[in-house]
């Protein structure tokens, strides 16, 4: 993560429902499972491409994938893996396909997660632009701004850097649980 992240708290969020998600210490996958009827995950890529976050380091493995509940997209979520990772990590994320990163994450002993980050995105970030194409809906629902969190998760040696940014839909789905 870059100098962009940090400096704001889930607080400068006004919007209580959408707080309470970037708060949230678990695993969203599972919270987003409480919160609707049929969750999928739905996987867009996973190659190698220069980081989004990082500077100077070259490329990394990226995967990107968008959560949906009830067939609505509500989280679109960006992981960067360093290209140079070998171990199990790598192999891992090569093999989730439509799994969700959460249920590797939150299940496998030995993860560690760092400091959680905020940000509001707007068109001007390349994130921005990646979620709203590829999770757009019909009715248009897109503000000039959304609410992402990034969070480190390492296994020995190797980390993972996840970025999740909330779509609107979000703000429907109910606190089951929480």
């Amino acid at each position: 993560m870059s100098g962009q992240w940090g400096g704001l708290s889930a607080v400068d969020c006004r919007d209580p429902v959408l707080r309470g998600w970037l708060r949230e210490p678990d695993s969203l996958t599972a919270r987003c499972e409480r919160a609707c009827r049929e969750f999928r995950v739905r996987l867009l890529t996973f190659r190698r491409e220069d980081s989004l976050f990082v500077t100077g380091r070259g490329k990394r493995w990226v995967r990107e994938v968008v959560l949906t509940c009830d067939g609505r997209p509500v989280i679109f979520a960006h992981t960067e893996l360093g290209q140079q990772a070998r171990g199990r990590l790598r192999q891992w994320l090569a093999g989730l396909g439509s799994r969700s990163l959460g249920s590797l994450l939150f299940a496998y002993p030995g993860f560690q997660r760092g400091k959680i980050e905020y940000r509001r995105l707007d068109a001007r970030d390349p994130l921005y632009r990646r979620a709203v194409a590829v999770a757009e809906t019909s009715d248009g629902d897109y503000s000039r701004c959304l609410w992402a969190r990034c969070s480190v998760h390492a296994l020995g040696m190797q980390y993972v850097s996840v970025t999740e940014v909330f779509l609107p839909a979000i703000s429907a789905l109910t606190n089951q649980g929480n």
